[in-house]
C-alpha cells in the first residue's frame, strides 16, 4: 500500500484511501504502521455520509428534504424522519458496515503495535513487538488508533446499544462466533481507549501543536471525548475534572465569530479539538456535503452542479434563532422566492469545481462542546449560566442571567436550548436529547421528538408524505424502543453459528 500524506495542507489523509487493510504481514516499520494510521483517518469519512441520517433527521432540528419523492432512497430518509426503520434497512447497514469496516483498520494498526484489550481488568496492554519502532512512536500512533476506535464504538453504542466487540483483526469465519456485547461492557472498552489515548497522547497546549500535527488526535480531544462518555453514562464528578483540565490548561479557546470556527480558511483552529477532515481539489477525498445539503433543482446558484436537498431545517429551528443570533445566517439559508422558496443546511456549503468535492472538515469536539458538558456536569448555578454565556456572547445575545433563569427547569431549558442552537446539524442533537434524559430531569427526548411532529405535521408530514399518517400514529412511532436503531437484518441472517438478538420493538 502506498499512502501519500498531504502535508502541505494539514490533513490527515490519504489521497487514495484505503478503506480495508487487508494483510498482517504489510506493516514493517514505522512508516508503513503510521500510513495504516492515516487510512485509519481516512475511514472516518465512510460513515459521515449517513451518520447525519441516523441522528440530526430523528430530532427537531432536521426533516426530511425529498419526502414526496418515491426513489427509494428517499423513503428510506422518510422512514428515519418517521421512526419507521425496519430491520433491513440499507443506511443503517451502510453505517454500521463503514463503521465496523474503520474499526477493523484500527485494530490492525494496534495488533502490528502488539496492544491488546484485557477485557478482565478493562485496560489495554503492550505486548512484545516484532518490527523496528521507536516506543515514543508506539505510543503516539497506537494511542491515536484507540482514540479512532472509541470514538466508533461510542456512536454505535448510542445508536444501536450493545454490538459486537472486535478489539483485534479476525476473519469472517472466526466474527460469525462472536454476539453482541452488552453496553457496559462496550464502555468498559471506551473509557480503557480513551484512558490510554489521555495519557499517552501529547498534552501541549494549541499554540504549540506542530502544524504537521494539526487535525490528529491529541490528549485534549481525548479527554473532551472521555468527558462526553462520562457525562452519558452520568458519572459526572468524572466529567468535571477533565474538562477543568481542558478549559485551564489545553490552550483551546473560542474563536471571536461562530463563522470563523467553520471558515475553510481557518481549519483547525483553537476551537476544533477534533475533526473529521476533507480536502477537496479532485483528489477524491473532498466533502460531499455541499451537494447533499444544497437545495434541489438550485442549478449552480448555491454550489456548482445541484444539491440534493437533504438535512432540511425545521420551521421551529429556523424561528428558534432570534434576529440577534449571529448563528443563524451560517446555520439557514433559503433559495428561490415566494411559493417555491426553499430552506436549506448552509454550514457545509463552499464553493466547489468538482461535485461533492468540498473543503469543509465537520467539526466533531469543539471548545463550545467543552463549556456546555462543564454546565451540564455542574448542574443549575451561577457559574454553570456563566459558561453558557461564553457560548452565547460571541453569537452577540444577551447574557442569561440568574434573575430569569432561577429554577433547575428553566436553566435545563436554556441548556437544551443552546446547544441546539450551537451544533446544529454536527450530529450532536439525537445524543443530546438521549443523554439528558439521564443528566437533566426536565428535558426528554420522547416529548422533544412528538413536539416537533405536532409542530411540523401541518406543514410537512400532512403535506408530503403518501400515505399522511396521523399526528397520533407519527407519535406513537416513537418510544423508549425506538431510541436505538434494529440491529442489520444482514447481520442476523448471514451468521449460521449464533443467534444474534434483535433490540426490543423491531
Amino acid at each position: 500500500m502506498l499512502a501519500i500524506v498531504i502535508t502541505s495542507c494539514n490533513k490527515i489523509i490519504d489521497v487514495a484511501p484505503q478503506s480495508n487493510l487487508s494483510t498482517l504481514t504489510y506493516f514493517k516499520n514505522t512508516a508503513e504502521v503510521n500510513a495504516g494510521l492515516t487510512g485509519c483517518y481516512n475511514g472516518l469519512q465512510a460513515p459521515m455520509l449517513t451518520e447525519w441520517m441516523l441522528t440530526d433527521l430523528r430530532t427537531d432540528i432536521s426533516r426530511q428534504g425529498s419526502a414526496s419523492s418515491s426513489t427509494v432512497g428517499n423513503i428510506e430518509l422518510n422512514e428515519l424522519d418517521m421512526f419507521t426503520v425496519n430491520p433491513p434497512h440499507a443506511q443503517v447497514y451502510n453505517y454500521w458496515s463503514n463503521t465496523y469496516n474503520n474499526i477493523r483498520n484500527t485494530n490492525l494498526v494496534l495488533k502490528n503495535l502488539a496492544v491488546s484489550y484485557d477485557a478482565t481488568s478493562g485496560t489495554n496492554v503492550y505486548g512484545n513487538i516484532t518490527i523496528p519502532v521507536a516506543q515514543v512512536d508506539r505510543k503516539r500512533m497506537a494511542s491515536e488508533a484507540l482514540f479512532i476506535r472509541a470514538y466508533h464504538y461510542f456512536n454505535l453504542v448510542r445508536l444501536f446499544g450493545g454490538v459486537f466487540i472486535l478489539t483485534e483483526p479476525i476473519l469472517a469465519a472466526e466474527a460469525k462466533k462472536v454476539n453482541r456485547s452488552s453496553a457496559d461492557e462496550m464502555y468498559k472498552l471506551i473509557i480503557a481507549d480513551l484512558k490510554m489515548a489521555s495519557d499517552s497522547l501529547s498534552n501541549v497546549r494549541f499554540s504549540q501543536i506542530p502544524t504537521t500535527s494539526l487535525g490528529r488526535a491529541n490528549a485534549w480531544s481525548a479527554k473532551a471525548l472521555l468527558a462526553k462518555v462520562y457525562l452519558t453514562l452520568n458519572r459526572k464528578s468524572e466529567a468535571i475534572v477533565l474538562l477543568n483540565d481542558i478549559i485551564a490548561n489545553s490552550g483551546y479557546s473560542l474563536q471571536s465569530s461562530y463563522a470563523n470556527v467553520f471558515s475553510i480558511s481557518n481549519e483547525m483552529n483553537s476551537e476544533i479539538l477534533f475533526a473529521i477532515r476533507y480536502k477537496s481539489g479532485g483528489l477524491g477525498i473532498g466533502s460531499p456535503f455541499a451537494n447533499t445539503f444544497a437545495p434541489l433543482n438550485s442549478g449552480s446558484n448555491v454550489v456548482n452542479g445541484d444539491g440534493s436537498g437533504l438535512n432540511t431545517p425545521t420551521t421551529e429551528l429556523d424561528t428558534a434563532y432570534v434576529a440577534a443570533d449571529a448563528r443563524r445566517a451560517l446555520q439557514i439559508a433559503y433559495f428561490g422566492t415566494g411559493s417555491t422558496q426553499r430552506v436549506y443546511t448552509r454550514k457545509y456549503i463552499s464553493p466547489v469545481t468538482i461535485v461533492r468535492d468540498a473543503e469543509n472538515d465537520w467539526p466533531v469536539i469543539r471548545y463550545a462542546d467543552v463549556l456546555l458538558m462543564l454546565a451540564e456536569a455542574q448542574g443549575f448555578s451561577a457559574s454553570s449560566i456563566a459558561l453558557i454565556n461564553q457560548v452565547r456572547v460571541r453569537t452577540t445575545l444577551p447574557a442569561l442571567n440568574t434573575t430569569t433563569i432561577n429554577t433547575v427547569e428553566l436553566f435545563e431549558a436554556a441548556l437544551s436550548n443552546e446547544r441546539r442552537l450551537e451544533f446544529a446539524f454536527e450530529d450532536h442533537r439525537f445524543f443530546d436529547l438521549v443523554r439528558f434524559g439521564t443528566t437533566l430531569t426536565s428535558v426528554n427526548a420522547i416529548n422533544t421528538i412528538r413536539a416537533n411532529f405536532a409542530r411540523e405535521y401541518a406543514r410537512h408530514y400532512s403535506q408530503y408524505y403518501a400515505p399522511v399518517p396521523t399526528l397520533a400514529q407519527l407519535q406513537a412511532n416513537i418510544n423508549v424502543d425506538k431510541l436505538l436503531l434494529p440491529i442489520p437484518q444482514r447481520e442476523i441472517d448471514t451468521n449460521t453459528q449464533l443467534v444474534i438478538p434483535q433490540n426490543k420493538g423491531y
